[in-house]
Order: structure tokens, then C-alpha cells, then sequence
């Protein structure tokens, strides 16, 4: 198909038709990637609400518990992951000790 010669009306048909082709075969690509899933899950006797529940992670959620508190100030806590918290890097850089902190 030679492009160069359809005019801008044609290539705009053209364009929307090229749309909605691929959101038809999209919607195809997905309704049969669900039908080999459902088939799988009942092949291994596994309800599919128990593959969505678990998700890429094995089904951990939640918050992280917190490990330390300012001990003047409760609602100051850190988890531990992530960069320190200001009061947490004056409390050390006070040279205390961060197992004071610790709950």
C-alpha cells in the first residue's frame, strides 16, 4: 500500500481504522490470555480469586512494624528501612545509641 498518494481524508480514515482494529484484537489478546488463566487455575484445582488474592508478591500486605520511638515523643517512629528520619539522625549524631530507641 503506497501511502504517499492517499490523501489526508484517506490516511485519517485509514488511521481510525487502524484504531479500532487493535483495540478489537487487543480485547481478543486479553479475553484469551483470561480463558488460558481460568484453564490453568482449574487444571491445578486452584480457585482463580486465590491467584488474583496473592498477586506477584505471594500475598504479603500490610504495614512494617515499627522498630523505633522517640522516647519524649510516641508519635515520632521509624520502621527502620528507608533513609533515618531527622530525629533519628540527631539522636545518633548526639552520640546516643540507637538501641535506646528501639521497641
Amino acid at each position: 500500500m503506497d501511502l504517499s498518494n492517499m490523501s489526508v481524508g484517506d490516511l485519517r480514515n485509514l488511521q481510525e481504522q487502524i484504531k479500532q482494529e487493535m483495540k478489537k484484537r487487543e480485547h481478543q489478546e486479553v479475553a484469551k490470555a483470561r480463558e488460558q488463566i481460568m484453564a490453568i487455575a482449574q487444571s491445578v484445582g486452584v480457585p482463580l480469586k486465590d491467584l488474583i488474592a496473592t498477586g506477584a508478591r505471594g500475598g504479603k500486605t500490610g504495614s512494617v512494624a515499627v522498630r523505633y520511638r522517640h522516647p519524649d515523643n510516641s508519635a515520632q517512629q521509624w520502621t527502620g528501612r528507608g533513609r533515618q528520619p531527622k530525629w533519628v539522625k540527631e539522636w545518633v549524631e548526639g552520640g546516643k545509641s540507637l538501641d535506646k530507641l528501639r521497641v
